[in-house]
């Protein structure tokens, strides 16, 4: 009962504003009823130089690669982009993830439930496409078909009203936002303006001691280049997957003086995080990338075992899943910085979030197809500005999804 209660009232808090705002700016004057006639979603490539088709090579079964190797599913090598008609002749475009299995999702599944239905009525279509799915797609790869086909509606909402998405949650007390670069490149991104930095962690359990003495080597080299007045994050993807060698691994690094250590162990050891929490002193333990919905994120907040939330929008179930999430962080105090905030998608959550300090790199610096171009919030001198376009604010035309997506 506890549990239902906890759950409840965090959906409760996030939308009441939400919906509030989202009546009094689509107003009387829109048309009651917003048919949905047709549903597409295809496979797309966001980086010029990376194919998420190619196949992998491993010297041995013990090669520390396949400890690295994520498949053509997984990240944002697996983007897709959802395409919602309307019979008012709106049509929304919503970022996703998944690859073509969300993709035949999509087509096979959710698109019966989306046509002919009410594109206004997207609080009650997430609901209905999530519970039609609890047999098989709580998590993974169903939860990134929804957070496609959920932001797409919302992009007809905040065409539909002549409102950017940011306001119709609540606006923003940020004129603009800081970013953060994730990356290797600290030279370029410092060259770009931007003052807080993230690296990927290559090195893990499977490396030994010598692959902790190369990330203490790195993460030196790194604060001497960026010098102690900025911020230094790391992220682990879950390569620390023990709690002793991550906190061994903290006191390591205790002088380089990082921020947040970012998923060092899977997303299913939350006793685990919940123990890093309390033992790790130097640094904030950072977590969510990889996890989904409210009821994911709920277990993680319940047990204290995160303490920056980072939900991505285009795979924990849309802009109706995070503004959910962060709700649950507002209301127990943790710090909400979601996953590629600087994307136009994951940045109006970011713009009214007020736990939210900073937005991570989306497309600024990368080297991105014209289609992530399109994707990604206007960037100047290490701060993201929001649109006032309606909708998302994107630049993403049929032809451009078409233009790059992957067959």
């Amino acid at each position: 009962m506890r549990r239902r209660r906890f759950l409840t009232n965090a959906a409760l808090l996030c939308a009441g504003r939400a919906t509030a705002n989202l009546s009094s700016q689509l107003g009387n004057a829109a048309p009651a009823r917003l048919q949905i006639m047709s549903v597409d979603a295809f496979p797309v490539q966001l980086w010029a130089d990376r194919d998420p088709r190619s196949v992998p090579s491993f010297k041995s079964d013990f090669d520390p690669a396949r400890w690295r190797y994520r498949g053509p599913f997984a990240q944002l090598g697996s983007a897709i982009v959802v395409i919602i008609r309307t019979d008012q002749g709106i049509t929304g475009f919503g970022l996703g993830a998944g690859g073509s299995v969300a993709v035949e999702i999509i087509h096979g599944h959710l698109r019966h439930l989306l046509v002919g239905a009410n594109a206004r009525n997207v609080e009650l279509l997430w609901d209905q496409m999530y519970t039609s799915a609890n047999a098989y797609g709580r998590r993974g790869v169903f939860v990134m078909a929804l957070s496609g086909v959920d932001n797409a509606l919302w992009d007809i909402l905040g065409k539909q009203a002549g409102q950017p998405v940011y306001r119709l949650l609540g606006g923003t007390n940020k004129e603009r936002i800081a970013s953060y670069a994730t990356g290797f490149n600290l030279e370029k991104a410092l060259d770009n303006g931007f003052r807080h930095f993230k690296i990927p962690i290559r090195d893990g359990l499977s490396e030994g001691e010598a692959g902790k003495l190369r990330v203490v080597e790195l993460l030196t080299k790194a604060r001497e280049t960026i010098g102690l007045e900025k911020s230094l994050m790391i992220d682990c993807g879950s390569r620390w997957d023990e709690v002793d060698y991550t906190i061994e691994m903290a006191r390591r690094l205790e002088e380089v003086n990082l921020f947040w250590i970012e998923e060092p162990l899977s997303p299913d050891n939350v006793p685990g995080y919940a123990e890093l929490v309390r033992e790790v002193k130097s640094a904030k333990i950072a977590s969510g990338e990889h996890e989904y919905t409210r009821f994911g994120f709920a277990d993680l907040i319940r047990h204290k075992a995160v303490e920056i939330v980072q939900p991505d929008v285009s795979w924990c179930g849309g802009v109706t899943s995070l503004r959910r999430i962060a709700a649950m962080a507002a209301e127990h105090h943790l710090e909400f910085i979601p996953h590629r905030g600087g994307s136009l998608y994951g940045l109006p959550l970011a713009l009214s979030s007020p736990h939210c300090r900073w937005a991570e790199s989306f497309g600024t610096g990368d080297n991105g197809t014209e289609l992530m171009e399109a994707m990604t919030a206007t960037f100047e001198n290490g701060f993201y500005r929001p649109s006032e376009k309606p909708g998302f604010g994107t630049e993403v035309t049929e032809q451009l999804v078409k233009k790059h997506a992957l067959t």
